[in-house]
Parts: structure tokens; C-alpha cells; sequence
């Protein structure tokens, strides 16, 4: 990649400034118009410079926002250049208003993509933000990457800036953006690397594409090749359902011996679903567990617990390899107005080129690896996307339905043909069940026999233990003494700042670290909140969302006081702090983010300086919460052993 500059600008209604800071080094360029400054021309002169030598700009959201109004400022220099500087900044701050209008409204912007001069890195976008569920604020991402400064803009855009010292406050605050973006930045190398190289091979312009548009733009690319149809015809159409029975969709394969899925199995053929999401919704107890099926897929599990192999009995778990893509595989599945062609290209070209590459390891090619992943897990969410070309909604239940209930019948299989077997848990592509070791040899052969019916492959894990909050938080040990952990415990990714995990809340992340080192290294609550002195593990981080906003209530030299806080705002239980509280400012509703008679201090700014007892941490709130997670999953100390069964 040439030189590039991560960049952000901030309008105000009579200031406009650019921060460009090189992604390599810590070179900075700083452009303001303002009646006191006027940069355009020097603005237009680096920006032109940025187009002639071919460089990039690096931004969270810049498509949509930033990147158009600098394409605005290029687009006007003529008309700009005998205005007042006054007249300028009045002409690009309307402008700015017109484009978050229009994104608030949801219209297209002014410039796709191809229309913008300067080539674009959209951190935003490559993270898949866009997506509803995923939807996130340069802001929550500071503190999701424990920024030392999570700063909201402390000037109104529609304030008039006056001062020196005004001035430097919104500079200072634009520089706080672009150099909490350059550190995402970095840690998105590898999925720029990725899009880096499958732009280069396949010569699809996927830079600033999320991983979901990957996988659909290679496949559209691929389809359109081996069919001779052009993109845009194929992105015109689609298959619209209102209604799917599915009766019709069920494969004919799948068969139980129990009353139990069999009563679970008519009631699922009964059924006429929608596209909404909760039209598939489903409950049925098999042999003490409770089994959730839905759009979204299984879920199910014992009481909470500890759960240890012994020399007599094993915890085993199986999963699907790559389920959805091969599901549709096994069956000959395609979204119906794409016909049979591409169920054979989305096999030969796509899945078995993956396959093939992957078994070469480190040789093999990355672009074709990742990208063709992407691709094969894309059509399975599209095949619900409205928007999509992919979209065909009976593919999607096909998918999903059949998939619980071959799991199902995978369960079942095992528990009533293994004597004292035990179900542990059950999700969308797995089943983790305890048996006796002399019944191994059985466990195996109903899985293989499962295979040959299905046409599906399983892998296999043993643990040594399992801890067990419930279905979505638990932690496994394998027998090598590896963990694995999942939900509540899957503090590691947001302690290295994942980039998948960077729009999760890590509140508290102490918590989950002590109660994984009780279980795991045998180390007290106590000894390890001693041992850690990092700040950041002890904060959380709340948001204020639409009409509510965020106050803090406390004393000060004996007098009350109310301040207004950040919407998103980052903080810690204290022994000597105030109260946070989200008040709705329609009806006055008042929520207290922490209850009872915990305190809390604001620490958006993060003091390096200040040793750890300075920050008076309150313990006994950390232990408190770190104790009742231990006892949710060992209540009153006792373990359940594997003997009860």
C-alpha cells in the first residue's frame, strides 16, 4: 500500500478542520478554515496530492461522511475560491448537514464508492458496522480498546467558535479520533491483507467490503463468469416468499424412535412460517434437557455445574464441520431462481477449491482460503436478506430447520443407544454428551452410522472438565489442558482486542478473568484481584441511546451536585464516587446503571500516572459479583460429579 493517511474532519457551523496523521509514522497535517485561518488552498494542495500520487485515506465511516465532503470540497474549488473563509466553512457546513440528513433518512449518499477521487480505507465497513446487530461508535470502540481518552466532542456543531482556545479543543479532539482510529487500524492488518489480496487475484474491489459482502460479491463474480449472465441482471432478481410450509422442506431422512421428536417433528410439519424471525419457535424436553429450536438454531442444556471426566466416564463433544455450506451441499440445495448451475459452482468452485487449498497448510493460498470461506458462508444469510440476489427465504428455513433436527436425531441416537449416557448441551452444529469410556467404541459407530445418513462430518473434542453457567457461557478443558471458553467467559478476545469482539460490551472484564482463574489455575478471588492492576480490567461502559442521557448525581463539598455525562461513558466502582443514571429526558424515567449502594466514577480520561490505589477501587462490588458467578455454576461449594448419573 502507498502512503496513506488516517484522517477525520469535524464541521461546525463556522469551523472547518482536517487531521491527517500517516499510518506509518507520526508525520501530522492539520487543515483549518476559519475566519481567524483560512487552509483551502493548502487543504486542495495536499488533497490533490492524494489523488496524483495515488494515496490513501484511512477513517471509521469516512464512505458515508467524511470522504463525501471532502469529494464536495474538491468538486467546488472553483466556486470556493473567491469566497471569505467565513463563506467557506458556511458552504461546507451546510453541505455536511444536507449528507447526515440524508444518511438519518437512509438515502444513498452523493458519492458511491467509485465516485470519490481518493481511494478509501473504511474501517467501519471492513467490520461489518453497518450491520444492525453490529451497529457501533468510533466512540464505543475506544473504550473497547481501552483508549486512554474516550472523548465525545465537547463543542455542539452548532456553536460559533470564538477563542484560540476553542479552536485547539476541537483540533485536540479530531486528533484523539484519527489516532484511536489508527490503532484500529493496525489491528485490522490481517483482514486488510485479506481484501489486499483477493482485490488483487480476482480484481474485485473488496476493500472496503465486510466479510458477509465478500463472500456474496465472489460468488455473484464467479456465477456471472461460469454462466456468461451479467451482475446486474442477476442482482435484479430474487425469489419472494410469503409463506413457507415446512412440510415441504423437511428432508425425507429424517426420522425418530422416540415419542418425544416424533411429537417435536409433527409439530414442526404442522408449521407455516413467515420471514420474521420468531416465526420458528419450538420447545421440547428430552430426557431432562430442555431443547430450544428457532430461526436462529438449537440450544439446550444441563443445569449449571462442574462437570469432570473420571477414569469410569468421558465428556465428549462432537460438531458439524462447516454445517450450513454442507448441508446444502449433501441435498443439492440453491436459492430457486439461481437454479441447479449454481448449487454446481457454489460445490466444485467454491467449496471443494476451499478444501483443497486449505490441505495444503502454509502453502496454501490465503485469498482463496479466507475469501472462498466468506463465500460459502455468505449464501445462507443472504438467503434472508431482502436486498440480496441471494435471497430465496425457503432456503434459508431449509438450511436452519433441517439442521436442528438432524442434530436431534444425532442426540437421540446417542442416548438411547448408549447406556447411562448423560446430554450435557446441544447447539445449531454440536452435541456434547457424557458416557462411560467402555462405551467409546458405540459412541463412535452411532456417529458414523449418523454420517453415512447425512452425509455430514464430525470432529471431536474430549474435555477433561466443563463449567457450565448455562448454553451460551461455559468453560471446557480439553484434555491437554487447553481451555475453551464461550459467552460470559470469553474475556481473551476483548483482553487482546479482537476485532470480531471490539463491539461487545467488556465490562468488568476482571470478573470473568477471576472466576476463569479460580476454576482453572486454583487461584482465590482475593489473590487474583490483588495480582491485577490494570484499570481498564475493573471499568465498564455504558450508552445513552436516543432520548436518554447519561447524569451523574453525587456531593461535593457537601453540596449535590448534577452533571451531564458522554453518551457513551466509561467508569468503575469506587469506594468514594457518585451515582451514574440514565434519564430519559421525554418522560423522566430515571435508571440507576449500577443499584444499591454502589458508587461509581467517571474515567473516560485515563491518568497513566496515578498509582492503582489512587483509584480506591472497591473490591467488595468485584468479589461480590466474582463470587455469585463461581456459585452459579458451583452452589454451595458442591460439585457435581459424573457418578450421580
Amino acid at each position: 500500500m502507498k502512503t496513506s493517511y488516517v484522517i477525520d474532519i469535524e464541521t461546525l457551523i463556522n469551523f472547518f478542520c482536517l487531521v491527517a496523521i500517516d499510518y506509518k509514522n507520526d508525520e501530522e497535517k492539520i487543515f483549518v478554515i476559519h475566519e481567524t485561518r483560512n487552509d483551502l488552498e493548502k487543504l486542495l494542495e495536499f488533497l490533490d496530492g492524494n489523488k496524483t500520487r495515488g494515496e490513501w485515506h484511512i477513517g471509521f465511516n469516512t464512505i458515508s461522511f467524511d470522504a463525501q465532503v471532502i469529494q464536495y470540497i474538491i468538486n467546488s474549488r472553483i466556486m470556493m475560491k473567491d469566497m471569505s473563509a467565513a463563506e467557506i466553512v458556511t458552504f461546507i457546513y451546510q453541505k455536511a448537514q444536507e449528507m447526515i440528513n440524508k444518511t438519518s433518512m437512509e438515502e444513498f449518499s452523493y458519492f458511491d464508492e467509485k465516485g470519490l477521487e481518493i481511494r478509501q480505507i473504511d474501517l467501519f465497513r471492513i467490520l461489518g458496522f453497518q450491520n444492525p446487530s453490529k451497529r457501533t461508535s468510533l466512540k464505543w470502540i475506544e473504550y473497547a480498546m481501552d483508549w486512554h481518552n474516550v472523548q465525545e466532542m465537547p463543542i455542539h456543531h452548532s456553536t460559533l467558535i470564538k477563542t484560540d482556545e476553542e479552536i485547539k479543543t476541537v483540533i485536540d479532539y479530531c486528533r484523539n479520533d484519527v489516532l484511536a482510529t489508527k490503532k484500529l487500524m493496525r489491528l485490522c492488518k490481517s483482514e486488510i491483507n485479506l481484501r489486499r489480496d483477493i482485490t488483487d487475484k480476482y480484481g474485485i474491489n473488496c476493500y472496503n467490503y465486510s466479510d458477509t459482502k465478500i463472500g456474496s460479491e465472489l460468488l455473484l463474480d464467479l456465477y456471472c463468469k461460469k454462466t456468461n449472465k451479467k451482475k446486474w441482471e442477476v442482482k435484479k432478481i430474487s425469489t419472494k416468499r410469503d409463506k413457507i410450509a415446512l412440510k415441504d422442506i423437511i428432508f425425507p431422512y429424517i426420522k425418530f424412535e422416540s415419542a418425544e421428536f416424533n411429537i417435536l417433528l409433527d409439530k414442526v410439519k404442522a408449521a407455516v412460517v413467515g420471514t420474521e424471525k420468531g416465526d420458528f419457535k419450538f420447545s421440547q424436553n428430552f430426557k431432562g434437557v430442555v431443547l430450544e429450536y428457532g430461526k436462529g438454531g438449537l440450544h439446550g442444556t444441563v443445569d449449571s455445574g462442574i462437570f469432570n471426566s473420571t477414569d469410569e466416564w468421558l465428556t465428549i463433544d462432537c460438531d458439524v464441520s462447516s454445517m450450513y455450506p454442507n448441508i446444502a451441499i449433501a441435498n443439492e440445495m440453491y436459492p430457486a431462481h439461481l437454479g441447479k448451475e449454481f448449487y454446481e459452482i457454489y460445490k466444485n468452485d467454491i467449496v471443494d477449491v476451499r478444501m483443497k487449498e486449505k490441505a495444503k497448510g502454509k502453502s496454501g493460498n490465503n485469498a482463496i482460503i479466507e475469501g472462498f470461506k466468506a463465500a460459502s458462508n455468505s449464501t445462507y444469510g443472504n438467503s434472508n436478506n431482502k436486498f440480496s440476489w441471494l435471497c430465496d427465504t425457503s432456503y434459508t428455513y431449509q438450511t436452519s430447520v433441517n439442521g436442528q433436527l438432524l442434530i436431534s436425531m444425532l442426540i437421540e441416537k446417542l442416548i438411547l443407544n448408549i447406556p447411562n449416557s448423560k446430554l450435557l448441551q446441544a447447539n445449531t452444529d454440536g452435541v456434547t454428551v457424557i458416557i462411560k469410556k467402555n462405551n467409546i467404541d458405540d459412541y463412535y459407530k452411532i456417529c458414523k452410522d449418523w454420517e453415512e445418513i447425512t452425509k455430514l462430518t464430525l470432529e471431536y473434542n474430549e474435555y477433561k472438565t466443563m463449567y457450565i453457567r448455562d448454553i451460551n457461557n461455559y468453560i471446557s478443558v480439553y484434555m491437554d489442558g487447553k481451555t475453551k471458553c464461550k459467552g460470559f467467559f470469553e474475556w481473551e478476545p476483548m483482553d487482546k482486542y479482537k476485532t470480531s469482539h471490539l463491539h461487545k460490551n467488556k465490562s468488568f472484564l476482571v470478573i470473568p478473568k477471576a472466576v476463569y482463574a479460580f476454576f482453572i489455575d486454583n487461584i482465590s478471588p482475593e489473590q487474583y484481584l490483588e495480582s491485577n492492576t490494570n484499570i481498564f480490567d475493573y471499568c465498564g461502559g455504558v450508552k445513552a441511546k436516543g432520548e436518554w442521557e447519561l447524569n451523574e448525581l453525587g456531593i461535593k463539598n457537601g453540596i449535590v451536585f448534577s452533571k451531564t455525562l458522554q453518551k457513551v461513558t466509561r467508569y468503575y466502582i469506587s469506594k468514594k464516587g457518585s451515582k451514574l443514571i440514565k434519564v430519559n429526558k421525554a418522560d423522566g424515567r430515571k435508571i440507576q446503571v449500577e443499584a444499591g449502594k454502589w458508587l461509581q466514577t467517571e474515567y473516560n480520561t485515563h491518568n497513566p500516572s496515578k498509582s492503582f490505589t489512587e483509584f480506591d477501587i472497591h473490591k467488595e462490588y468485584y468479589l461480590s459479583k466474582i463470587y455469585k458467578e463461581i456459585a452459579n455454576i458451583n452452589s454451595i461449594g458442591a460439585i457435581k460429579q459424573l457418578e450421580i448419573f
